[in-house]
């Protein structure tokens, strides 16, 4: 009997050719699991309303955790379009898998290190190394929204500030609303998550990143719990800045910052910067963690026009997999993971494009494998 039991989720597009290349690796080690393929993404919402079965969500439920590639979205006209005739006109609404799932399971943290690799061609500066932590289940992934806004959401918000009444010449048919959820709760456990880390693995500072000057409310709570945390970590400074001005300074001066958090959209936007002073999204790896349950993902989407081609670069999925390990508690094959990409990456023989290369992804898995 196997020692894990992994749900296996390619997904969309080149979801499962970077999947692929990461079963070169994994079998290349000997890990020790079994792999349950679980159904989700585009295909699913096209012929069953639903790129999310409940049939995934058990098997979900009787695994120790999970490996995804990606998923294709589409605004809403065109998903309705994309049903297969005997769905359409039925009021579906497409939902994202990987939000419901990050709910479903309160996969609470969202952990993207973001580390320069010696030798990257696509590095910003040498010697980066960022760590965003991203609440993952409140902000504006909520879904709470209107459109139209009903009369009675309109005056409800009115009731209790007065600001509303700037629209009350605008017809409810010309507005949207999308509520911004933050909790004390949420708020503290991400934020302890990033102290706790920091401390772990040597990092002199957190830096929250919101902006309490203007989404004063939200933000503000961000902010007023990451100073109560801060006091339970004497050694770790902590620093505040604003979400613009922090795109400015990592730019200026990347090396400057170890360990981010924030909110679930901030968070959405800084890790896709960060992940681009290291590479690109094809070094972007992120961990879903929940308290029992964790998803393990690159961050780059399914880029369907290259989907079987093997073109993209699978060294994000191939990091997903050295988060996964560590979560799991095998950090000495994360460790030996991390040695062998970073090795093939210093030599440069074997690249795909994006790196100036020719290679495939699945050479690419190879060479890493070989290191192995």
């Amino acid at each position: 009997m196997a020692k894990y039991k992994i749900a296996w989720m390619p997904g969309d597009g080149v979801g499962n050719d970077v999947m692929e290349a990461a079963k070169i690796v994994l079998d290349k080690v000997n890990f020790d699991a079994e792999y349950v393929h679980a159904d989700i993404g585009w295909e699913f919402w096209k012929t069953e309303a639903n790129p999310l079965p409940d049939r995934t969500i058990d098997i979900l439920n009787n695994t120790d955790c999970a490996l995804f590639g990606a998923i294709t979205s589409l605004p809403k006209e065109e998903c309705e379009k994309a049903l297969i005739p005997a769905l359409q006109g039925k009021n579906h609404v497409y939902a994202s898998p990987i939000v419901r799932l990050r709910q479903e399971f309160n996969l609470r943290t969202n952990l993207r290190p973001c580390k320069g690799y010696p030798g990257n061609p696509l590095n910003y500066r040498d010697n980066i190394d960022l760590v965003v932590f991203r609440e993952n289940t409140e902000d504006l992934y909520v879904g709470v929204e209107f459109f139209p806004l009903p009369d009675e959401v309109r005056e409800a918000v009115k009731k209790h500030n007065k600001k509303m009444a700037r629209f009350d010449k605008t017809p409810g048919d010309e507005i949207a609303v999308s509520l911004r959820i933050n909790t004390k709760t949420g708020c503290r456990n991400i934020i302890t998550d990033a102290f706790e880390y920091a401390k772990k693995h040597g990092y002199k500072s957190v830096t929250v990143v919101e902006k309490p000057n203007v989404v004063r409310e939200t933000s503000g709570l961000m902010v007023r719990t990451a100073r109560e945390v801060a006091k339970n970590y004497p050694g770790i400074e902590l620093w505040e800045t604003n979400i613009d001005a922090m795109c400015m300074w990592l730019i200026k001066n990347p090396l400057d910052y170890g360990v981010l958090v924030t909110s679930n959209m901030f968070g959405d936007i800084v890790s896709d910067l960060c992940a681009q002073l290291v590479g690109g999204l094809g070094f972007a790896a992120s961990g879903n963690i929940g308290d029992k349950y964790a998803v393990f993902e690159p961050t780059h989407g399914s880029a369907p026009k290259y989907a079987g081609q093997y073109k993209v670069n699978p060294m994000a999925m191939l990091l997903s997999v050295k988060l996964m390990f560590d979560w799991l508690g095998e950090t000495a094959l994360g460790s030996k993971l991390d040695a062998a990409m970073a090795e093939v990456i210093a030599e440069g023989k074997v690249r795909t494009y994006d790196m100036g290369g020719k290679n495939t992804s699945l050479e690419v898995a190879e060479a890493v494998a070989a290191k192995l």
